[in-house]
């Protein structure tokens, strides 16, 4: 086995979940770029060998662009903003949602710029169909241009290993002179990872003597566990206030606002979200984690899961360390690439660099 390593930049990345994923999958982090100061800061805590930048990727010419990665880039993977492809941006006109996703451009000039061997490109599922799949076509008419075959999937982060029902569309490239192509459809699907498997080993944590813990730790906690030496950061517990606990009282584990009593709402409405006040259910995977609303509740407690709940939903081991206020925190585990879908993706990518055959 040839055992060359491969460098990765990481555009828009958040916390840092594609850059983990890859990690994990041996590939060296050699950057990355963020407009957000508590992500930067983040991801340089987590990935502290490579170069953070806190700035609008605007900036960055192409010369400089040139001084800092020029020969360091074998992989770049990052996630554009994407609040004009989400179907909660409806409302929107289509000129307006074009021009606030202008940024897969600015992730494409880098592409053009660094010669990747391969370019990976995380989304809504909308960015594929929205505006007249504008984003997508757009995406493949520039990668034909600068020599990359393309191919892309709608992929369920659910199916390989995250407790999470996380659905989202992934653009990947290949330099046309490997003579290649992604091939989404070998991608190894794992067991269902369920809610309980997630979390149930942090319930001791709650200080309720009521409440079973479970000896053994699952599979799952042990992969998030592994690095920590039992530490457990970002988990500041902090119920509701009383009515609202009230109210959660009511729903039982996959229930939601329907199952809470009419007086206790300050409002009657019957048009509310169905995922308005759901609980989590231990034997299911979780709904998709947002990035801090009250739109979930812990399975067993009445309260929103913590930061790190969160963390572990969206699959990301104890030993990694949010920044910034826990308002940032929540945004920064909700905005991320759950990192074992991304390990994934990255295995197979490296398994492409190395072995020359199509994955």
């Amino acid at each position: 086995m040839n055992n060359e390593e491969f460098n990765v930049l990481d555009l828009f990345c958040g916390a840092g979940g594609l850059s983990l994923g890859f990690q994990m999958s041996g590939f060296n982090i050699k950057g990355a770029i963020d407009f957000n100061d508590y992500a930067i800061k983040t991801h340089k805590r987590n990935f502290p060998e490579g170069i953070n930048l806190c700035t609008d990727i605007k900036t960055l010419d192409n010369l400089k662009i040139l001084r800092l990665f020029k020969d360091k880039v074998d992989v770049i993977v990052g996630g554009p903003p994407c609040q004009g492809f989400s179907s909660a941006n409806q409302w929107q006109s289509e000129k307006e949602k074009v021009e606030k996703n202008l940024l897969f451009y600015e992730y494409m000039r880098f592409v053009s710029v660094l010669k990747p061997k391969i370019f990976v490109i995380e989304n809504v599922r909308q960015i594929l169909t929205n505006n007249n799949s504008y984003a997508k076509n757009e995406i493949m008419k520039i990668s034909e241009q600068l020599g990359y075959k393309v191919s892309f999937s709608i992929l369920n982060a659910a199916e390989y290993g995250v407790p999470q029902k996380r659905i989202r569309a992934f653009i990947i490239g290949v330099d046309k002179k490997l003579n290649k192509i992604f091939d989404f459809d070998k991608l190894e699907k794992k067991d269902v990872v369920t809610v309980k498997e997630a979390l149930s080993d942090l319930y001791k944590l709650e200080g309720r003597e009521d409440i079973k813990n479970d000896i053994n730790l699952s599979d799952y906690q042990k992969i998030m566990k592994i690095n920590s030496n039992g530490a457990i950061y970002n988990h500041e517990i902090k119920y509701p206030i009383s009515k609202v606990q009230e109210r959660i009282k009511f729903v039982p584990q996959g229930g939601n606002w329907k199952n809470v009593p009419e007086e206790l709402w300050d409002t009657q409405r019957n048009n509310r979200h169905s995922s308005a006040y759901r609980r989590l259910k231990e034997d299911d995977i979780s709904i998709t984690i947002d990035t801090g609303h009250m739109n979930y509740f812990h399975p067993i407690f009445n309260r929103v899961p913590t930061v790190r709940e969160s963390a572990r939903i969206q699959s990301f081991p104890d030993d990694f360390i949010f920044e910034g206020t826990k308002t940032a925190q929540f945004m920064q585990v909700g905005n991320a690439v759950p990192p074992l879908l991304a390990k994934e993706i990255a295995d197979k990518i490296k398994n492409l660099l190395l072995e020359g055959d199509n994955v």
